[in-house]
């Protein structure tokens, strides 16, 4: 059965390119651009896992986790952070209740056995 993937990233070809490496993965691929749309396609199509910028604009990548993270449907979906601020967002990724955060450059096999573990244990 295919996986779900929501990728949330605010600038277009860096969403398109993780959708094209995550589809080469298996990975079915839902988009959104901004935090507020993460939360209102994750709530609608309720995917295995979302992968989450966190500076973003409208609704950062931390409160849109927290918000997702309110939701019974979400409370247990795997959030899997990018970020080239690794440093600044980390304790703050991991209190609004995200299970890793990844530096970018995005390593696309490190970044597809991380789901793999976070989606066989949710």
């Amino acid at each position: 059965m295919t996986k779900k993937v929501l990728v949330v990233e605010d600038h277009a070809d860096i969403r398109k390119m993780m959708a094209i490496y995550l589809k080469m993965y298996k990975y079915e691929v839902i988009e959104a651009a901004d935090g507020y749309e993460a939360v209102e396609k994750a709530l609608e199509h309720r995917p295995d896992a979302v992968l989450l910028d966190l500076a973003m604009p409208v609704l950062d990548g931390v409160d849109s986790a927290r918000a997702m993270r309110l939701s019974p449907e979400l409370d247990d979906t795997p959030i899997v952070c990018i970020t080239a601020y690794r440093d600044f967002y980390e304790d703050r990724a991991r209190e609004a209740g995200c299970n890793a955060v990844l530096q970018k450059p995005i390593d696309f096999r490190q970044l597809d056995s991380l789901l793999k573990h976070h989606i066989s244990q949710a």
